[in-house]
């Protein structure tokens, strides 16, 4: 079983966010599959049990190289009904539009049928991890437990 992970970073900080939710994927014995969007290919949505996408905020929305691949995958959507879904955002100002970013891309998740979830009540209980640059100790901490939230998730709805 695996988890895609996928983002788009034009700097690195969104990199570094995924990187941190799939070592709470990897914690439970499911696979991790890290990827960006000029990597991921439709066999990687397909063969995910769940997928956490991430984005850095621009101009309050998910990147447009993020939204590309859901158009292009727009295919395939009904194939990945029930599957966990779940999102990340990183932002250069506190104010930034992380939250609505956020929800840009749950609404791609939602339309392609997946079951949603936001972080756990153990970190911030809100929609997704977010951070202003790069994740610092509290914001590693929230994403690796994203990370174990869809895992265990993927595993109860899949196993």
């Amino acid at each position: 079983m695996q988890v895609l992970i996928l983002y788009y970073s034009k700097g690195g900080n969104t990199k570094k966010l995924a990187e941190e939710i799939a070592k709470g994927v990897e914690s439970t014995g499911v696979k991790a599959v890290l990827k960006s969007t000029s990597e991921v290919t439709k066999d990687d949505f397909l063969n995910s049990a769940g997928i956490i996408a991430g984005s850095p905020v621009y101009f309050g929305v998910m990147a447009a190289d993020l939204k590309r691949v859901f158009d292009e995958f727009v295919g395939i959507r009904r194939k990945m009904e029930g599957k966990v879904g779940a999102a990340f955002a990183t932002a250069g100002h506190h104010t930034g539009g992380k939250e609505t970013t956020i929800f840009s891309i749950l609404q791609c998740l939602l339309i392609y049928g997946m079951v949603v979830v936001g972080d756990p009540m153990s970190a911030s209980g809100h929609y997704g991890v977010a951070c202003v640059g790069a994740p610092d100790e509290k914001t590693s901490e929230d994403a690796f437990k994203l990370g174990v939230r869809v895992a265990e998730l993927c595993k109860k709805l899949f196993s």
